[in-house]
């Protein structure tokens, strides 16, 4: 798979490696998107999950609790992507919404002056458990589908990885390998996850963003 980037002022800015918290808002998980909803909102099809899962593990090697957003292309190549720990104990959408797009934000330009959106972004999310939906997956359902309207692009598929492999939520359409356990692929094109930033907090050094 081959993979590209973006450059934008906001990622110049802020360097290689960016650090962002997703705080504890303290309200009842209200914000989700049940399957059923999700399965309504006729979310673009990938054409191979696949290989966008192996190249997201391979390039940022999520361990539970880590979410990893990609922007693709039209020809489903990345155009940049972005890796972070979640903080909060709450599972509430409008919490992950706001990680989420500050996360674009930082890695990519903003699409809002198309009239369509070009650029489809996805949301890797490593956790514990199986495969199958929880609340905390409706939360970062309903948080992905509203970034993805206030920066301007085409909400995509949301991924699962756990130890019993990859699923893509809502289309039955899965695998064991990568799994939330496992070494990344060895793929062409792909580059290794950007390293932690040292002098930081404890709680920084659980955060990495890779943008390329």
């Amino acid at each position: 798979m081959t993979f590209g980037f973006t450059p934008s002022a906001a990622a110049s800015k802020s360097g290689p490696s960016a650090v962002s918290a997703i705080p504890d808002s303290g309200q009842p998980p209200t914000r989700m998107l049940e399957p059923a909803e999700w399965s309504a909102a006729e979310i673009p099809l990938l054409r191979n999950p696949r290989d966008v899962v192996s190249g997201l593990h391979a390039r940022h090697q999520p361990t539970p609790a880590m979410a990893v957003v990609a922007v693709l292309d039209q020809e489903e190549r990345v155009r940049a992507s972005a890796s972070f720990a979640r903080r909060s104990r709450v599972a509430d959408g409008w919490v992950f919404r706001n990680a989420l797009l500050a996360q674009l934000r930082r890695v990519i330009p903003h699409d809002l002056r198309r009239r369509t959106p070009v650029r489809t972004a996805v949301l890797l999310y490593c956790r514990d458990g199986d495969g199958r939906w929880t609340q905390e997956d409706g939360a970062w359902m309903w948080g992905l589908r509203d970034a993805c309207t206030l920066h301007g692009l085409r909400c995509g598929a949301y991924i699962t990885l756990t130890r019993e492999g990859w699923q893509v939520v809502g289309e039955g359409r899965g695998g064991r390998r990568p799994s939330a356990g496992s070494r990344p692929e060895d793929l062409a094109g792909a580059e290794p996850p950007a390293p932690s930033r040292t002098g930081a907090s404890a709680s920084e050094l659980l955060r990495r963003v890779s943008a390329r």
